[in-house]
């Protein structure tokens, strides 16, 4: 048996196996994450929330799921069938194939390679093309202007959260997450994280992954106000449920990111306390916390404050950090806080 895992075939099967791995801890946790955002959102607004179907409410999700797949797929009559359904399983595939680079503990990644920080925008880059498609396809000028609007506020963001993680790159000299993790690993526990020599572009950057992944106070295609106008107005049943699945997808994805950049990965924030894939899990779900306790305290951006947000403030002031950063590391300046590049080489 140990003879075959070093062929092509079991080599295939081990891989398959960790991809298959990967996908149900993403998927399991989309049906909690819905779950506990409608929970934590019921509970700012002092109601209950799911409470019926399951044990409290924990098969409300699997509930909702089974009710999109068994409805029927409503395709417009003048809408390009093959681009209608393509956009859908565009951005649910390309936010599912981005956690192929995130790791979960030491060694526990589906692809450890040295430029994971540019896979990522690679493929977070693509997922506005689903978005594109989705409005073009319905042959609807509401849905199109819709995902213009849309595709607009996700690449003027990107800039952004790009421009915030140059600074950690600058600092670690890696752009491999494992690095990054390693290199905040420290005497100091909790103290040694990129949080703290970073601390500004830390709001700057869950804001701007709020923008990014459509969250409220940014939920403007999702606007009830405004959904005739959304890119997925036309949409309905499982490519619906899959333009949804990969926006939270990509939120949790956001909230992995969070965890690698800036709090340390899988490492214990309290020095002698075991490091681990559990810390890595719990800190992805604080931030998903704080992700839904935004979207149930704060209220809606217009698109022009949207927009003058990300140009005017967020753009300058994250290029004006890179500069920083790079001047502190080059001449190590608060003792070697922004100069960890011995770790990545």
């Amino acid at each position: 048996m140990a003879d075959f895992f070093n062929t092509p075939g079991g080599i295939a099967l081990i891989i398959l196996a960790q991809v298959l791995a990967v996908v149900a801890f993403v998927m399991i946790s989309l049906l909690f994450l819905v779950y506990g955002d409608r929970k934590i959102w019921a509970a700012v607004q002092m109601r209950r929330g799911p409470n019926v179907v399951g044990v409290y409410g924990l098969l409300q999700s699997v509930a909702d799921a089974l009710k999109y797949v068994v409805k029927e797929v409503v395709i417009p009559a003048g809408a390009d069938r093959t681009v209608f359904i393509l956009a859908p399983l565009t951005s649910f595939v390309l936010a599912m194939i981005a956690w192929a680079v995130i790791p979960f503990n030491d060694g526990w990644v589906l692809s450890d390679i040295n430029v994971a920080i540019l896979y990522v925008f690679a493929v977070s880059s693509l997922e506005v093309y689903g978005v594109i498609m989705g409005g073009w396809a319905s042959n609807s000028k509401y849905p199109f202007l819709g995902s213009l609007r849309s595709a607009a506020q996700m690449i003027s963001y990107e800039v952004s959260i790009g421009l915030i993680i140059i600074g950690v790159i600058i600092s670690t000299g890696s752009m491999n997450f494992g690095h990054i993790v390693e290199a905040q690993d420290g005497r100091f526990g909790f103290f040694s994280w990129y949080w703290l020599p970073h601390f500004p572009m830390v709001f700057l950057f869950f804001i701007s992954a709020l923008a990014e992944t459509n969250r409220p106070p940014f939920d403007l295609p999702e606007a009830e106000s405004e959904l005739v106008a959304g890119y997925q107005v036309e949409y309905s049943a499982t490519p619906f449920l899959l333009f949804m699945a990969g926006e939270y997808i990509a939120i949790f994805l956001m909230c992995a990111l969070t965890t690698l950049l800036f709090f340390g990965g899988w490492l214990s924030p309290i020095p002698g306390l075991p490091d681990g894939v559990l810390w890595m899990v719990a800190k992805m779900a604080f931030f998903f916390f704080l992700f839904a306790m935004v979207k149930a305290i704060t209220p809606r951006y217009r698109y022009d404050q949207l927009m003058r947000l990300g140009w005017k403030v967020f753009l300058p002031f994250s290029l004006a950090w890179v500069v920083f950063v790079a001047f502190a590391a080059k001449f190590d300046w608060f003792w070697g806080a922004f100069a960890r590049w011995s770790v990545g080489g």
